[in-house]
């Protein structure tokens, strides 16, 4: 597969192929029926391969999937180098054709895929996937990977092939032919991988009966997949978005994730001296579709299609599929450009980008457009001259008048379902108080009340000296009461919890009252609160303590102002101990104080003990006047990509409008990952902080009405 270089194989510079093939075998996966009591290297459920192509997305074939029993399969995958393998349950979300009257078994046509989407969110690593047709390149050496029984025993593999040619025209049957080894059974489903550009171009499809080699589908032929029949209100909306615009974030973000010593893809691609369209290296190209991915997609193939005509005139020559995205376009401008798309072409698609019409816009979407300007500024920089600099930046100028075009922010959550009204009315809720005892902190005394819309609680049930391990079995009647009391038809009440705040990372809302039951965060707003407010400890570390804690006076009336200000004109994420996926300290709280008030604190690694103590991140954004913040609880894999979390939190928190919409926003999403929505995976772990400074805790001042 030359396309301007010579062809490749894996025995070239053997460094930089070693480690492709390392970065192409991480992300393979196996395909197993899904059932009760199969073991993880049973061959008998064994049904092909696969390969992550975005985060909680595998891409093999229909004929693997559609070989065992239902809908579900299980993934299995290895967690990294030495770490063993894993299993998760997997939906089959959508196959190429869509034949559902076709035979379990036997041939299924062309273009036979199909995308899984994991039931739950887990960390893996995902292969690079080409912005360019596979029909494009010329007769060169493939690698592939994947599965197979050798001896009985499962075993991975992986090998080289020639492509030989097509099999088929310029149509969805079209298939690249594959000669030069024996292609193992099982290997159906893995991915098949450019070696000189090091890129997935194609899922292997089938083998011959007899002699070498087989077929492989062009990655491009996903283009093919339905387009929704209604407007989309959101990226998730389309299967075909929400995979590649999750891919090409994923990677990005990989990129600047420091927290590792492995080579990315780009890294590899750098080494392979690989140029796409020879007019960025593979880091400018993995950050400028990354940064593509944040704006919405195109309108419809036909906008695209325009865009791309207005750039290149007589020149363009459209592919088949057509491009759909705009990591699709920029594919097309390698293959239509007579400059092999010069640098000035590349810039100007991305201005048509920020301007194009949009389907939808996020609160995100305005930051979006100014992160891919700054991309554009900075590489435009001393290339292609003075006088075209100038005429990107008028453009920008110009964009800056304009609001992104597209249905807002509230009427796309609107249209989505995720919407639940702008703002809500006060209802009884369910106040769960943990005293933690000084002398024996691994027991509780407890308090179930029944809250009112005024902030008034009527005391339930207490308990004493409850160990930490025998919460949930010990509270479950008082709580199922004080739900009874309080639930509506279709509206289960809020449940808030005061912590102390060293156990503010007690995941509540994760409780489950029986096997069957659904967490109690994925039924009802489940919501944090500061249970030892006032006897915080001082900050133990020095520079802490250079910002003394305000009197508490001053403090109640700092927390008050910030609260009606993110209550009644909008809220803004700030993530304060990540940066670029690093770990970061949180600042001291007289720093925080001096942060707007429309700011909502968001942590990204609360319960990463590498680093600075958790308790202490959380003292200073209470000293610091909050009422409100936003953290996931970090499950200890210190190389995960964090860009995602970042991103959605802080559409989320802008999105809602007012903080008082938060617990139900934040709520939805807890069902979202019950549901095994892959677009709520983000916040896998969230809790929300929502302590309300005009409605104290009782002890604090007010009084109890009698039980």
């Amino acid at each position: 597969m030359t396309d301007g270089h010579a062809p490749g194989a894996p025995g070239g510079p053997g460094n930089a192929h070693r480690a492709l093939r390392d970065l192409v075998m991480a992300a393979t996966v196996r395909i197993h029926r899904a059932g009760p009591g199969y073991a993880l290297d049973e061959p008998g459920t064994f049904l092909g391969s696969g390969f992550f192509i975005a985060p909680n997305w595998v891409l093999t074939c229909a004929h693997v999937v559609r070989s065992g029993e239902g809908n579900e399969v299980r993934v299995v995958y290895e967690r990294g180098p030495g770490r063993g393998t894993s299993a998760v349950t997997g939906e089959v979300a959508t196959v190429l054709p869509d034949r559902a009257g076709l035979p379990a078994r036997g041939t299924w046509p062309s273009p036979d895929l199909a995308l899984v989407r994991l039931r739950e969110p887990v960390d893996h690593d995902c292969a690079y996937v080409t912005e360019r047709p596979a029909a494009y390149y010329e007769e060169g050496v493939v690698l592939y990977s994947g599965w197979s029984v050798v001896g009985g025993e499962l075993r991975r593999l992986s090998g080289t092939c020639t492509v030989q040619g097509t099999l088929g025209g310029w149509s969805d049957d079209e298939q690249i032919r594959l000669g030069g080894d024996v292609l193992p059974p099982g290997v159906s489903g893995g991915p098949v991988v450019d070696p000189v550009r090091g890129e997935v171009v194609g899922v292997l499809k089938s083998r011959t009966d007899r002699g070498l080699g087989g077929t492989c589908t062009g990655v491009e032929q996903l283009r093919s997949l339905p387009v929704p029949a209604e407007e989309t209100a959101a990226e998730h909306d389309d299967p075909y978005h929400a995979v590649f615009h999750a891919h090409d974030r994923y990677h990005r973000d990989r990129q600047r994730h420091p927290d590792t010593d492995r080579s990315t893809w780009a890294d590899v691609q750098n080494q392979l001296g690989a140029r796409p369209g020879r007019a960025l290296s593979p880091e400018e190209r993995t950050q400028l579709l990354g940064r593509l991915a944040d704006l919405p997609p195109p309108a419809s193939t036909r906008a695209l299609l325009g865009l791309l005509e207005s750039l290149l005139g007589d020149q363009a020559a459209i592919p088949h599929p057509a491009p759909r995205g705009w990591r699709d376009g920029l594919g097309a401008l390698y293959e239509s450009s007579r400059q092999d798309a010069a640098l000035d072409l590349v810039l100007d698609y991305a201005m048509r980008a920020m301007s194009a019409e949009r389907p939808f816009v996020t609160p995100g979407t305005r930051a979006a457009e100014r992160a891919l300007w700054e991309w554009v500024r900075q590489t435009a920089e001393g290339r292609p001259g003075p006088a075209y600099r100038r005429r990107l930046g008028q453009q920008w100028i110009e964009r800056l008048q304009l609001a992104p075009r597209g249905p807002s922010a509230a009427e796309a959550e609107a249209a989505h379902g995720t919407t639940h009204g702008a703002g809500r009315a006060p209802r009884l809720f369910v106040l769960l108080e943990l005293e933690q005892l000084g002398w024996e902190p691994g027991r509780c005394d407890w308090h179930v009340s029944v809250g009112r819309p005024t902030g008034e609680v009527v005391r339930l049930r207490d308990g004493e000296r409850t160990p930490l391990e025998e919460l949930l079995a010990v509270l479950a009647p008082a709580l199922t009461e004080a739900f009874r009391q309080c639930d509506e038809p279709g509206r289960p009440a809020d449940l808030q919890v005061a912590l102390p705040h060293l156990l503010l990372g007690l995941d509540v809302d994760t409780w489950q009252f029986g096997p069957d039951e659904v967490p109690l965060g994925a039924h009802r707003p489940v919501v944090v609160r500061c249970a030892d407010r006032e006897q915080l400890p001082e900050p133990a570390d020095a520079a802490a303590r250079a910002g003394k804690a305000l009197p508490a006076d001053e403090e109640r009336h700092e927390r008050e102002a910030r609260w009606r200000w993110i209550h009644e004109h909008g809220a803004q994420a700030e993530v304060l101990d990540c940066e670029d996926g690093l770990r970061v300290p949180v600042p001291v709280a007289e720093s925080l104080r001096g942060l707007p008030h429309k700011t909502v604190p968001v942590l990204c690694r609360y319960g990463d003990h590498r680093f600075e103590d958790d308790p202490v991140a959380l003292v200073r954004i209470v000293h610091g006047g909050y009422g409100v913040a936003l953290w996931r609880r970090w499950r200890g894999q210190s190389e995960a990509v964090c860009g995602e979390f970042h991103r959605r939190a802080g559409d989320t928190v802008a999105g809602a409008g007012g903080a008082d919409r938060l617990p139900e926003l934040v709520h939805a999403l807890r069902a979202g990952l019950r549901e095994g929505r892959p677009e709520t995976y983000w916040a896998h772990g969230i809790a929300l902080f929502y302590d309300d400074p005009r409605r104290p805790l009782p002890g604090t001042g007010d009084l109890l009405e009698a039980p």
